[in-house]
């Protein structure tokens, strides 16, 4: 089987002939963004999802042979390959039946088996396993085994030469393929995993309810259903819980009949004298050997799933949150709230660029009174257009005193509650000190407050992605996939709205198709020395930067006012002599083709010829709206007035929220309080089964919630978008384990009530 097959088995969807064309692309050096958006005539159009699922797939077919062309040499090398063997080894495509293959041949360190063998006692366990299979029976095995008496190997007696000879057959029947392949089968098809009480449970535990949990494997592998076996196994670490593999719901008798088939293969089942020996194999070679091999991969299988749906929910979030409305390029008072030590304010102007800052305080009539007067005569002499404050301790009390400050003044500036998880990161870390080496690491916060509401992508950047706070178990799971992923969705993130090359940070820069973070200071520095770019292939005088480079990154650098009106689309400068020579054939030049005079593209079927049907869409697309910004208008949100800790909530009040994080089992909400309410997956909608909580909302969605139950002593807010009808009461708990309940089949219906899409301008994560 050649990678062609393999791949059109795996990915039917996507034609062999755009996975051969995104493998030579990616061989030359393309990106992912570039691939997918400049090269869309070679590959069909595969978005980016489709090129990275070749990519991928790539790799791992690149992985399985290696082990492949390794596990055959290994057992060639013994001069034990034979014809037959080796066309099997080269026609396995999965790693598990590989290693299964490779297990008999697979050096061992010198186990009970080994030094039983190395005292002579293999045909000793051949005629015990003969007899077994109908084998005459010459003599009873005591005194059959007397003749294999080694006091100098350690096997002085008869017991002990017969217990030899069964460390011999356990090792047999443990390495063959084929009762390995049926545990396998029966652990991930009828297989169940249990928890229970552990060592150490803690009083009013977050695991109470996997005390008595059991559920099916085939179960706990549906990503839907994964977040439970990472709960269950942050619960096995802390030693709160224990976890087995065994009966699933279902299916009763799980060990039982796993033996049942070890002493069928042994030839247990007969009443001879060799039975009680055999017996004793099958059972040791089961629950020593094989069913601890194929738990420890029903393990790494859940977890592997499990960390794929967390990390994917983790990456979706964390791009909803890059993409954010942004307020825009507009004089931004950031305030970031303090109760003992002061509030910190930070102007910044509509470049982003640091221009002022002071301390106010809050306690006390006569420190309020100072406050108020340094407030507005800030606004005022800055002409401040938002006033952003951060969502931290204290936001809350310093949000509702700066608009109380600006209304008495007759300031019409809206206030907006910013989220600022991951700022006090950045504000100690070495790029904030690269940027404002003179100022203190509160201002620092300021700053970056008042640059989120600006501009969320171009400010998150400089965060490490797991610091934003909209991950599902991001602790839990494997930290280079999830990196690997992150970094993928800022790349895809900065490139799809595109990036300013005069006014982009170092950081920002980074993160564009192609240039990387040496690069990105270099075009900086440029910058500083020559001044502002007015024309991308200005690029090209930029050290290091060379024509490779500027082909996969001019497309998503961005010129505004430069010389050539196409430097602010996304329209690659590839393209640019196709489109001048047709604009002089209709004597026209290139400006007349942006904007209206994108009409004189749009029915040329020569000029879709030239560039082909997906270039020409798109490039048509740039010309209509340049400069545009594909993420939602900034609209301003604001909480209920009043309720600003957990204790002013009460049951069935109704607050507006915004959506902080998306997980598998529902979506948590901030409604003001200093700590994110749940709606859990069940209370998400009214009018459809919800399957995935982020069909319906994501986070940064404004929506409305009913408040169900306050637990002040564990600060948890139970919350509901079932607006219209009271909440059905939780289900009584049913005696016995736990077990998951079915999923019901999914039924389409309208989006569900609550949600306003265009309102995604904020998020906000309580600690």
């Amino acid at each position: 089987m050649n990678f062609e097959t393999w791949f059109k088995e795996k990915h039917p969807g996507i034609p062999p002939r755009s996975a051969a064309a995104v493998l030579a692309l990616g061989a030359e050096g393309a990106t992912v963004p570039f691939i997918a958006r400049y090269r869309k005539e070679a590959t069909g159009g595969l978005d980016e999802v489709a090129v990275l699922a070749i990519l991928d797939a790539k790799e791992t077919w690149d992985e399985v042979v290696k082990r492949q062309t390794f596990v055959t040499g290994e057992i060639e090398a013994q001069g034990k390959l034979t014809p037959e063997l080796k066309a099997r080894l080269l026609a396995t495509f999965d790693l598990a039946t590989l290693e299964d293959l490779y297990l008999p041949y697979k050096k061992k360190r010198k186990t009970k088996a080994v030094i039983a063998r190395e005292a002579g006692l293999q045909p000793l366990a051949d005629w015990l396993w003969d007899v077994g299979q109908g084998g005459a029976v010459s003599e009873a095995p005591e005194a059959k085994a007397g003749a294999f008496l080694n006091p100098e190997a350690g096997f002085a007696e008869v017991p002990a030469v017969l217990q030899g000879a069964v460390e011999i057959l356990v090792e047999r029947l443990s390495e063959t393929e084929e009762l390995r392949q049926h545990v396998r089968r029966e652990a991930f098809e009828r297989g169940g995993l249990s928890s229970g009480k552990g060592e150490e449970p803690k009083a009013a535990s977050k695991y109470e309810m996997y005390f008595e949990f059991r559920d099916s494997v085939a179960s706990l592998l549906k990503p839907e259903a994964s977040h439970r076996y990472l709960a269950m196994r942050r619960g096995w670490l802390e030693k709160e819980l224990t976890l087995s593999l065994g009966d699933a719901p279902k299916h009763p008798g799980f060990e039982e009949r796993l033996l049942a088939e070890f002493e069928r293969a042994a030839g247990a089942g007969a009443a001879t004298p060799a039975q009680p020996f055999l017996k004793k194999a099958a059972r040791f070679a089961l629950k020593a050997h094989v069913l601890l091999s194929i738990e420890a991969e029903v393990h790494k299988a859940l977890k592997d799933v499990a960390d794929e749906a967390a990390i994917h929910v983790f990456a979706e979030n964390v791009r909803k949150v890059l993409l954010a409305a942004p307020f825009g390029p507009k004089a931004v008072l950031g305030v970031d709230p303090g109760l003992r030590t002061g509030c910190k304010l930070a102007v910044v102007d509509g470049s982003g660029k640091y221009v002022a800052s002071t301390v106010i305080h809050l306690q006390g009539d006569e420190s309020r009174e100072r406050a108020r007067r340094t407030l507005v005569e800030s606004v005022r002499t800055a002409a401040i257009r938002c006033v952003a404050v951060g969502n931290g301790t204290g936001g809350r009390e310093a949000e509702a005193f700066v608009r109380e400050a600006l209304r008495e003044a007759g300031l019409d500036v809206p206030v907006v509650l910013v989220n600022e998880s991951g700022a006090s990161i950045y504000s100690a870390s070495d790029t904030a000190r690269e940027e404002f080496p003179d100022l203190d690491l509160t201002i620092r916060g300021a700053i970056s407050i008042a640059r989120r509401l600006q501009d969320p992508l171009a400010e998150l950047v400089k965060v490490d992605p797991k610091s934003i706070g909209v991950g599902q178990y991001q602790h839990d799971v494997s930290p280079h996939a999830l990196k690997k992923k992150l970094d993928i969705v800022v790349d895809s993130a900065v490139n799809q709205v595109g990036v300013n090359l005069n006014t982009a940070s170092p950081h920002l820069l980074a993160h564009v198709s192609g240039i990387g973070p040496a690069l990105g200071k270099a075009i900086v520095a440029r910058r500083e020395t020559k001044g502002l770019f007015s024309a991308r292939p200005e690029l090209l005088e930029v050290p290091r930067f060379s024509k490779k480079t500027f082909e996969q990154a001019a497309g998503f650098l961005r010129i505004a006012g430069g010389e050539n009106p196409l430097d602010n689309t996304g329209v690659h400068p590839e393209r640019y002599e196709a489109l001048e020579t047709f604009a002089a054939g209709l004597g026209k030049k290139v400006a007349d083709l942006v904007g209206p005079g994108v009409a004189l593209v749009k029915g040329s079927k020569g000029l879709k010829e030239t560039l082909g049907a997906f270039t020409f869409d798109d490039v048509v697309k740039e010309l209509e709206k340049p400069g545009r910004d594909p993420r939602e208008g900034f609209v301003p949100f604001s909480f209920l007035d009043g309720v600003n800790q957990v204790s002013d909530l009460k049951e069935g009040m109704v607050c507006p929220g915004i959506v902080t994080n998306v997980t598998n089992f529902g979506a948590f909400v901030d409604v003001g309080v200093h700590q994110d309410g749940l709606v859990h997956i069940s209370q998400l909608s009214s009018t459809r089964f919800v399957k995935d909580p982020s069909e319906v909302v994501s986070p940064g969605d404004r929506v409305q919630v009913k408040v169900l139950t306050v637990d002040l002593p564990r600060q948890r807010i139970s919350l509901t978008m079932r607006l219209g009808e009271p909440a059905a009461p939780p289900a009584p708990r049913p005696a016995g384990p736990r077990t998951s309940p079915p999923m019901p089949a999914p039924r389409p219906a309208p989006p569900a009530p609550g949600v306003d899409r265009r309102w995604a301008g904020l998020t906000g994560l309580k600690k």
